[in-house]
């Protein structure tokens, strides 16, 4: 294959190729990318539900509930969490278990909502064992810290410990009778993608 120039037969001479040059390719805008949940097929988001429901279960099981070879569900996997789907495996832990059994929503509005005060509120709030959420909100509530205390003595000293910080205005404490999990996570184009 001869790439840019072809050899003249018998008189060593050189000639220009004639062959068309190749089109230029247009470079991908800048900031482009696929986002992940458009690259997700039905296996995938079926795959996503079982670990969802069940995180511990082995990769053989896996492989019957959503139909494919092992092997394949292994690289399926992999793929998920290399495209960030998939962050992370956890155990879940019963507050109540452990002797945590009072849970809360702390509502949490700063005197002034101003940014140099939300990294050292954000790292005092995740240092606290209690603290089990943290969320940054819009509206009139800066902050929702979801929390678990040994009694209400404890979430009583807690609550204090947040409004004595100079940045924080007023706490609202929601005590947590119960709660539920959701259904799994899943894209929301799922349906209407298939498998390759």
């Amino acid at each position: 294959m001869t790439t840019g120039k072809n050899i003249g037969s018998g008189t060593g001479r050189v000639e220009p190729s004639r062959e068309r040059p190749a089109p230029r390719r247009t470079p991908p805008r800048s900031g482009y990318r696929h986002e992940s949940h458009d690259l997700l097929d039905t296996v995938d988001t079926a795959i996503l539900r079982e670990l969802q429901l069940d995180g511990r279960v082995p990769n053989k099981a896996l492989a019957e509930r959503v139909g494919i070879a092992p092997s394949t569900c292994l690289d399926r996997t992999a793929r998920l969490q290399r495209l960030g789907v998939i962050t992370a495996f956890r155990a879940q832990v019963s507050p109540a278990a452990i002797g945590r059994g009072v849970e809360a929503l702390l509502a949490i509005q700063f005197l002034a909502h101003k940014l140099p005060l939300v990294g050292p509120f954000v790292d005092f709030a995740r240092s606290l064992p209690e603290t089990r959420v943290l969320m940054h909100l819009t509206g009139g509530d800066d902050f929702l810290v979801r929390v678990s205390c040994t009694d209400t003595a404890d979430l009583r000293r807690l609550v204090l410990e947040f409004t004595a910080r100079r940045e924080v205005g007023r706490v609202h404490t929601h005590l947590i009778f119960e709660s539920w999990e959701g259904s799994p996570q899943l894209p929301h184009t799922s349906h209407d993608r298939r498998p390759d």
